[in-house]
């Protein structure tokens, strides 16, 4: 195998497992941020609450 073919094969190796990271990491973004949402509105309202 030449050097400049497994460089190539390499690189889209990485590419690869870097597409497959971010794919995880906005599947992972899209579970959990209606959970942060309503804990944002959450945290919010008790600080409007104590406020008035």
């Amino acid at each position: 195998m030449k050097a400049k073919s497994r460089k190539g094969q390499t690189m889209v190796e990485y590419i690869l497992i870097v597409s497959l990271i971010a794919i995880a990491l906005i599947a992972v973004v899209k579970v959990f941020s209606g959970k942060l949402g309503q804990k944002y509105t959450e945290a919010a309202d008790k600080i409007e609450e104590t406020g008035n």
